[in-house]
């Protein structure tokens, strides 16, 4: 009996460092929830244009496990509640399609890495683009998302006897949100999302959602400027401007037609049009001006 208890023990222990330790997770190479919120509040400016509302901030580590989720506002619904999610997938996004120093093999079009913004795909995973279908290849886990976990069971022994209950929504946007320590997953495909850097190491992401998502990816910008891990340290992007590498490119034109090209603007005629990088975004409702995308800080 004893030792049938040792071994209960042992299955018990095992299954409990399982579940509550993420695999590979590096979120000390990440600022915490603190850092995450002030540089998230202090982004916040005028020169970023759009509606002028709170944010949602999320950072992901370099598996992609959630490491610290923030919002702007004095409570969780100053902000748009969608937006919590899909903060976490821009984080996710800009991360999983981004490289950094020495991960590309010899004779590669971008021998010290690519950065790539959220911003940067939307063209091409239009309908005839070359990432068509992108979008919906790794979605999002709901119950990560929302921390709708089963409750404690105990009908035998497994990984879900230890999950937590449904999370309360009240601990979304802190410390303890349900997102924190798992792979939260998904795909976003408009801006607010870039790659983090150190010394050009990509470390993770940070994604960015609440207003247009050309204001979004203006605010992550700077929210990665102010983490100081922006350090790409010649890492190359798609855009022209090595200062800028992966900064939104606004080269949406109408097709030969006629149509398209309209971005969010009221009354668009619709359709997405000709981009002339093929890694064009739309402009957005009260769009930011070209000096202010252009002036954003520089990468380092």
């Amino acid at each position: 009996m004893n030792v049938k208890r040792r071994i209960l023990s042992c299955s018990i222990s095992a299954l409990v460092t399982m579940v509550t330790v993420p695999a590979f997770a590096d979120c000390s190479a990440l600022p915490d929830f603190s850092q995450l919120r002030s540089a998230l509040v202090g982004a916040i400016t005028p020169a970023n244009a759009g509606l002028g509302f709170h944010m949602w901030g999320t950072l992901v580590a370099n598996d992609g496990t959630v490491c610290a989720v923030a919002f702007s506002g004095s409570q969780g619904t100053s902000q748009w509640l969608g937006s919590r999610v899909i903060s976490a997938q821009k984080a996710n996004t800009a991360n999983d399609f981004s490289l950094g120093h020495n991960a590309t093999p010899p004779g590669s079009l971008f021998p010290t890495g690519l950065a790539l913004s959220t911003a940067n795909l939307f063209t091409a995973v239009q309908p005839g683009g070359s990432l068509y279908g992108l979008q919906h290849s790794n979605p999002v886990d709901t119950e990560v998302a929302y921390g709708n976990r089963p409750p404690f069971s105990g009908n035998g022994i497994s990984t879900a006897n230890f999950n937590p209950g449904p999370s309360s929504g009240s601990s979304f946007g802190t410390p303890n949100d349900p997102m924190v320590g798992h792979r939260v997953g998904g795909v976003n495909v408009f801006g607010g999302g870039l790659a983090l850097y150190r010394n050009g190491a990509k470390v993770g992401g940070v994604g960015v959602s609440g207003d247009t998502s050309c204001t979004d990816h203006m605010v992550a910008w700077r929210v990665r400027s102010a983490l100081g891990l922006d350090q790409l340290q010649g890492v190359k992007g798609v855009t022209t401007d090595p200062a800028h590498p992966d900064n939104i490119i606004f080269d949406i034109t109408p097709n030969a037609d006629g149509t398209g090209g309209t971005g969010q603007a009221p009354n668009g005629q619709g359709g997405v049009g000709h981009s002339a990088s093929g890694f064009g975004h739309p402009k957005c409702l009260n769009n930011p001006s070209d000096a202010a995308v252009a002036g954003l800080p520089p990468v380092k």
